[in-house]
């Protein structure tokens, strides 16, 4: 019998054919770039917990990967009779082992005890990370460790940089004790369930569903669809798929093609989805797209933001999670149909929010409609700013009284099969004018490229010509998104007579 990790558990919980294969097939995983990033800022996040919770720098760090877990295992032992911070102790029962994030020293009624942090980068307490303390507190108490208590720490989304790398008041702890204790017969039952499925020969027949990506996305996903019946017009097509009832149908039967969903269960533009994608033919309501945009006249400016998000704030007066704007891209349509294109970015690395607000007044004007896709995205990265820059607050928000969201039209006016069930305006675009195309760009080619990028260019290790690259790279994919917003405009405007 082999011993299990806590990762190795979980993922039995998620789904049992995601853990034999993680055992049995683990070649034919493929982790993507957003669950590295994951890992990446669950990193960082562990490091500063080990200073908040050991600020004189005394405890002893245990390595499993470097010492071998056998090591890992005796130096645990050793240090338990210690008074100083252990982190990533590692504890070993049959057929399971953990490694605690954090375990301090605590003395109880006279006796020497120890209190478990378990350390996650998310903003509130999930319910699977409930599970996953529970097993934590199972093993290390039924190894033996006197435990006198299990907390879950996550990060404060609340809580605002002070700067100076002090991070105190960063992670916000929740007590899981008595629930951690209460769950001991639970955790040994799931124990000896994933040990039966680790020593099944064949793997489990098990559907791909939601539980692919909940609460983790699953590296074979990809494997697990290859096996199934690929369907011609998928149904994940149909857009916002809520309704009970839908999704009692689609779970229930099976359902993988929009054509085995009956309308009747269909709102109107899903209704609209299944019809076009069948048909093969567009949608396109021009006359009320034209209505639309009527009372929205030229000059009119075109807007598009990119933003920065870190878990762990690097700027004075930020927040945890916090989307912080380092770039825009503004296109100017005037009278005559002339069409200018100014941008802003800022790859020094010091916070860009002053500078990007300030350049954005100057250059979106005082008057004609300021036209976005998802206007609550650039709307609310305004009003933020405008609460952190007190002195810019009202012309900011003057910008925000002026803002046309074009996605609005294309949701209500217009569909294309080529579209698969999304208006992002990646998808949108391609369908009207087929010659602008995301996947031409060199580098960036989207929002999450972007962010990617701008960790790099910022790093003190990326060389300055690659910066210079990095640079015009993502200046070429913002511009792209607001002459996309003006092709669409004029789509829908019916303003064939301005060559733009």
């Amino acid at each position: 019998m082999r011993n299990l990790s806590k990762s190795k558990v979980m993922a039995f919980l998620q789904c049992p054919k995601r853990l034999w294969l993680e055992v049995h097939r683990p070649d034919l995983v493929k982790v993507s770039a957003s669950t590295q990033a994951s890992f990446n800022v669950g990193y960082q996040v562990g490091d500063i917990a080990q200073q908040l919770y050991d600020p004189e720098g005394q405890g002893q760090m245990i390595d499993a990967q470097s010492e071998g877990y056998d090591a890992a295992f005796a130096r645990t032992k050793t240090l338990l009779s210690s008074a100083e911070p252990i982190f990533e102790a590692g504890f070993a029962i049959r057929g399971a082992l953990a490694f605690a994030d954090v375990l301090l020293p605590v003395e109880q009624d006279g006796q020497k005890g120890w209190r478990m942090i378990e350390v996650k980068s998310s903003a509130s307490v999930k319910d699977y990370q409930r599970d996953d303390a529970a097993f934590q507190g199972y093993v290390a108490r039924t190894a033996g460790l006197p435990l006198v208590s299990l907390a879950l720490a996550h990060v404060d989304g609340t809580w605002i940089y002070p700067g100076d790398e002090n991070y105190q008041g960063l992670m916000r702890e929740h007590d899981l004790t008595d629930e951690v204790f209460a769950r001991e017969a639970e955790v040994k039952a799931w124990i000896a369930d994933a040990q039966s499925v680790v020593a099944k020969n064949d793997e489990p027949e098990i559907k791909t569903g939601r539980r692919c990506g909940t609460p983790y996305e699953c590296g074979f996903l990809e494997y697990c669809k290859n096996q199934e019946p690929q369907a011609e017009y998928p149904v994940s097509w149909l857009p916002r798929i809520q309704a009970k009832a839908l999704k009692k149908r689609i779970d229930d039967n099976g359902v993988i093609d929009m054509r085995d969903v009956p309308e009747d269960l269909l709102n109107e533009r899903q209704v609209r989805v299944k019809t076009c994608t069948l048909s093969n033919e567009a949608y396109f309501d021009a006359p009320n797209a034209a209505i639309d945009l009527a009372p929205h006249k030229l000059p009119a400016y075109f807007i598009d933001f990119e933003t920065i998000q870190f878990v762990v704030p690097i700027w004075k007066g930020t927040r945890p999670f916090q989307q912080i704007p380092f770039q825009f891209s503004v296109h100017f349509l005037a009278h005559d149909g002339q069409l200018t294109h100014k941008s802003f970015i800022d790859l020094t690395g010091n916070d860009p929010s002053k500078a990007f607000a300030e350049s954005l007044i100057a250059n979106c004007g005082d008057s004609g409609p300021v036209f976005v896709y998802s206007a609550g995205f650039e709307t609310a990265r305004i009003k933020e700013l405008g609460s952190r820059l007190p002195a810019l607050k009202d012309a900011l928000l003057a910008i925000n009284d002026r803002v046309v969201d074009l996605r609005t039209v294309a949701e209500q006016r217009y569909y294309h099969p080529s579209q698969k069930g999304s208006w992002s305006i990646k998808k949108v675009l391609p369908a009207i004018a087929p010659t602008l195309r995301y996947d031409a760009l060199q580098g960036v080619q989207d929002g999450g490229m972007a962010m990617d990028a701008f960790r790099e260019a910022i790093s003190a290790n990326t060389a300055k010509a690659r910066k210079a690259q990095i640079e015009q790279e993502l200046i070429e994919y913002c511009k792209l998104d607001t002459y996309a917003m003006v092709k669409l405009w004029q789509f829908f405007a019916g303003r064939n007579d301005l060559e733009i």
